[in-house]
């Protein structure tokens, strides 16, 4: 996996899933560890981010697909997964 750091055996697997995907065609573009801004710096405060543990092109319907590899799904993450959806418009795929 060309030295690739995950942070469980599940990601590992997914992400020899997805290279597996590409190779048929069936998704494109496939990045890891993709960073979205949720709220931007204020005043005395830092910027918010999600990062998506992958992000990839379905080849079938040409959409982008937003993919965390869940394990247990934590109150901040459920959070960041609204913001994501309200400010992006992006619902997270949940593997």
């Amino acid at each position: 996996m060309d030295g690739k750091k995950f942070d469980s055996k599940k990601e590992a697997t997914r992400f020899k899933e997805l290279c597996l995907l590409q190779t048929q065609g069936l998704i494109k573009d496939l990045q890891l560890q993709v960073k979205f801004e949720l709220i931007p710096k204020q005043k005395g405060e830092r910027a918010c981010f999600y990062v998506a543990d992958f992000v990839y092109t379905d080849c079938e319907t040409g959409q982008m697909v937003v993919e965390d590899v869940k394990g247990m799904r934590t109150d901040v993450y459920k959070i960041k997964r609204k913001l994501m959806l309200y400010f992006h418009g992006i619902q997270i795929t949940e593997v």
